[in-house]
């Protein structure tokens, strides 16, 4: 399908269309040679999470679950290092930093075909990105350098070092992932700077993948006084001094996937390893530190809500298929139910909510590749040089990223030609695509529970262990009610000057 001729970014922002995942991508109208390899990338993706899914997830996922249940202090090592064999790590990490270097627009239909069987297992490999994308905004080549790196060896060695976000406490979730919240908020923990580092107290919740992760992407305010310029980045290893792992939380979906206490308690972290610090002479002197720390949590949350998007449509899907295939051999008055009108009337708003759902967060996808996280590397010239140089090339030029001028470079590429308008427009669309798509994953669960009745409370159904997993969906990233927030506040009402935001 040869994509149309349309010019301006705004004519750009349309809706793709198509039914099937492979033929879903046709509305990223950039350079061709662009929107070429992409298509070819996310072909490469799905079928590669496609054969996983159905090789290794699938045969394994209830039973995963049902051990988790049994055995609160599970954790899937086995499963993660068989995700590490197969090289779902660095998949779509940059090959400047080690990786397998597949186009990030991919990532999103990766997650929805991973996530079909079993969002927790799913999530094992879908979180490390997470951790990755959280460190990606700092710009920090020498920081990022040493952790992707080291992600690539640790892969190929098949003990996986994966990466976390590490952002939630005991006294403070949502509000300190907003911007605009983040001078409302009260966190307990505290950073203190000393000589060489900084000295970390406290105690970060809900991480997930905490305990089967290496490297934790933590993030802090440093003045309890003003908190919205004080933002801090700092990237804290298994091993460092002061670090330790509390215990699991309970939870009622995904329970393959962990959710960790972790623990510092007068935990030195050197400069060497602060990723980025909104309080640095350089940011201060730009469009200043608030500036910055808005700017790197909406690139960081943009780009999570999308996955957390697509997870959520895997999900939907997988509901849908389970439906299905039940109502395909199961008979009811001497008749299979799928020859039900009621029962095809279902089906098909499920199947509707599986396309509308995967549209909003492809459409998210577009407008990160055009306004945010992954904008720098859509350049059309950037673009095809990443894609035309092999790997050995990268793995040659890779200790040029160690010095300070490597880090200065990125950043003023990256900040200095950022706007209010582009940081908006991916911000919105992410909590869009997060509400949009998680909400529609649990309506997918509520229909094929209502469809089989008393057997979809069945644990073997599956049907029950996706509205437990998708229910998760609404909740994590920020709730639902403060995504809609955020998207009223970056696109329904930013330029209306009356407007007044969380009061």
């Amino acid at each position: 399908m040869k994509p149309r001729n349309i010019g301006s970014k705004e004519q750009r922002q349309i809706l793709s269309k198509g039914p099937a995942i492979e033929e879903c991508y046709n509305s990223l109208e950039c350079q061709h040679k662009i929107l070429r390899s992409t298509h070819r990338d996310v072909e490469k993706a799905v079928a590669i999470a496609r054969k996983f899914n159905e090789t290794v997830i699938r045969p394994i996922a209830l039973e995963t679950d049902r051990r988790c249940m049994e055995d609160h202090n599970y954790l899937p090592y086995e499963f993660a290092q068989k995700a590490a064999q197969w090289g779902l790590y660095t998949l779509f990490m940059p090959k400047l930093f080690g990786g397998q270097g597949l186009n990030f627009l991919a990532i999103y239909p990766f997650m929805e075909e991973i996530s079909t069987s079993c969002a927790g297992l799913g999530h094992v490999i879908n979180l490390h990105y997470c951790g990755a994308a959280t460190l990606f905004p700092s710009m920090n080549a020498k920081v990022m350098a040493k952790v992707f790196w080291d992600v690539a060896k640790s892969e190929k060695e098949g003990k996986p070092r994966l990466c976390t976000i590490v952002v939630t406490e005991p006294s403070s979730g949502t509000d300190v992932q907003e911007p605009l919240l983040v001078d409302l908020a009260r966190p307990d923990s505290s950073v203190e700077k000393v000589k060489g580092g900084y000295i970390i107290n406290g105690k970060k919740i809900f991480i997930s993948n905490g305990h089967l992760s290496h490297w934790h992407i933590t993030n802090f305010q440093e003045d309890k006084n003003n908190r919205g310029e004080s933002w801090i980045q700092l990237v804290v290893p298994n091993g460092t001094k002061g670090f330790s792992f509390g215990t699991h939380e309970r939870k009622m979906g995904q329970l393959a996937c962990c959710a960790s206490e972790l623990l510092f308690d007068d935990c030195f972290v050197p400069d060497s390893m602060v990723s980025i610090r909104a309080q640095d002479p350089e940011f201060k002197k730009g469009k200043g530190s608030r500036w910055l720390g808005h700017t790197v949590v909406d690139h960081v949350t943009a780009s999570t809500r999308t996955g957390v998007a697509a997870i959520a449509t895997g999900m939907a899907r997988g509901a849908y298929e389970t439906a299905l295939e039940y109502a395909r051999h199961k008979k009811i008055g001497g008749r299979l139910l799928i020859n039900h009108q009621w029962a095809q009337i279902i089906l098909t708003d499920m199947y509707r909510n599986i396309n509308v759902s995967r549209t909003t967060y492809m459409e998210s996808g577009y407008s990160l590749t055009l306004n945010g996280l992954f904008k720098l590397l859509f350049i059309k010239p950037v673009h095809v040089f990443i894609n035309v140089m092999p790997r050995w090339y990268f793995r040659l030029i890779s200790p040029l990223l160690k010095l300070k001028i490597a880090t200065k470079i990125l950043r003023q590429v990256y900040y200095h030609g950022y706007t209010n308008k582009e940081r908006n427009l991916s911000s919105g669309w992410g909590s869009l695509a997060k509400v949009s798509c998680s909400d529609l994953g649990v309506a997918n669960a509520n229909l094929a529970m209502d469809l089989m009745g008393a057997d979809g409370l069945r644990h073997e159904s599956s049907a029950e262990k996706f509205f437990r997993d998708a229910k998760l969906q609404q909740i994590y990233e920020s709730t639902n009610d403060i995504n809609r927030m955020n998207l009223f506040y970056c696109l329904v009402a930013n330029d209306k000057p009356e407007v007044e935001f969380f009061k």
